[in-house]
């Protein structure tokens, strides 16, 4: 038989009207907060650009046998072969990276209990809702512990704590020619690469690995070696530091192998416009939300007939894209208009063309319904 619970709950209408009514104020909040971060976002997107193309600029490619004290202070580029003055070391199960490697990596899963949560909702005659929820239980590899403590059914679920962690180690003195490299700059390094045996492999610590009980542990270890690295950055002294641009952003790049400095920056923009996207995707998202729980008290005082409110819902969606679809672009437009004007002008138009395309879908649609 699965290992699973099954619970049923019945809202009323009255108490979905209220719950709809209190979610306008948090949709309010939602819609606030995606406004203030997309115009963060674009400020933090352009500033960043501007320290790019500013680092740009000034980079000067040194050689890195020796540090040139004219260059103290100065944004430089060097990129040469990597050493170490050691390997580093997982002392406690004693494994030893391999010469040539920059960072150790332990990473350690547990056999554990995990809960899957399954909902249906049913709107039924009046606007009450039932709610069938099953909770199910299975057993399986996963980094971390999962808080069985939040199960809703703990007993017989419960999750150890894990007798190891994940760790990292970076080998002692690390040095790039004749500069040095801090653990902190080292730690930027990747570390993709599996360790093999015989120091690496899977280590498993339980009874039988074929037979695995809750709490065994499976460990592996991954390393960093690569042959040079390429960084960008403010020298001091023998060393680096982060370049505070006239922007405002701290510079500092480090990618494995030997690159050019025109390559480091655009990899380093190509970073920055996907995290905009990526932010811009989220916060679009937040306000879509924000939209739809301002609007949701009209689908529930409409889902008193389950038909007329599936209809009603429908509708309020298409209104809350409809505003997201005007409002965002109308930031994001405004932002750059704060920032770089005649990008502005681009983004505003792309904005309202969509807004002005899906209302003229949605007239048709409306019209076509009319017809039938």
């Amino acid at each position: 038989m699965p290992d699973q619970i099954t619970e049923t709950t019945r809202t009323s209408w009255f108490s979905r009207l209220g719950s709809a009514i209190g979610g306008i104020f948090v949709g309010l909040l939602f819609v606030l907060a995606a406004v203030v971060l997309i115009f963060w976002n674009e400020g933090r997107a352009v500033q960043t650009a501007k320290s790019l193309a500013e680092g740009a600029g000034q980079v000067q490619t040194v050689a890195a046998e020796r540090p040139d004290p004219a260059m103290e202070g100065k944004l430089v580029h060097v990129s040469a072969p990597v050493r170490a003055g050691g390997v580093p070391v997982d002392a406690e199960l004693s494994v030893t990276a391999p010469p040539g490697t920059l960072r150790l990596l332990r990473r350690v899963e547990m056999y554990q209990w995990r809960e899957e949560r399954q909902t249906e909702t049913r709107t039924q005659l009046g606007g009450a809702t039932e709610t069938v929820t099953t909770y199910r239980y299975t057993r399986g590899w996963a980094e971390g512990r999962n808080d069985s403590s939040r199960f809703r059914q703990p007993e017989g679920h419960e999750n150890p704590e894990p007798r190891h962690a994940d760790r990292a180690w970076t080998a002692p003195e690390i040095r790039l020619g004749g500069f040095r490299l801090t653990e902190d700059q080292a730690g930027q390094v990747s570390a993709r690469e599996e360790l093999a045996p015989p120091s690496g492999s899977t280590m498993f610590i339980g009874a039988d690995a074929n037979a695995p009980r809750v709490g065994d542990l499976r460990i592996t270890w991954r390393i960093a070696r690569p042959e040079a690295l390429s960084v960008v950055a403010a020298q001091r002294g023998d060393g680096f530091a982060a370049f505070r641009t006239r922007a405002g952003d701290a510079l500092f790049l480090l990618v494995p192998g030997q690159v050019p400095a025109s390559e480091m920056f655009a990899q380093a923009e190509a970073a920055n416009a996907t995290m905009t996207w990526l932010l811009r995707g989220g916060l679009v998202l937040l306000m879509l939300v924000g939209f739809g729980l301002v609007l949701k008290p009209l689908k529930v005082l409409a889902d008193v007939l389950p038909p007329v409110g599936a209809v009603v819902g429908f509708g309020t969606g298409l209104v809350a894209l409809l505003l997201t679809l005007v409002l965002a672009p109308s930031v994001i437009a405004l932002a750059w208009l704060f920032y770089r004007p005649l990008v502005a002008l681009a983004v505003l138009a792309a904005g309202v063309g969509a807004a002005l395309a899906i209302g003229r879908l949605r007239r048709r649609g409306m019209a076509a319904a009319v017809q039938r």
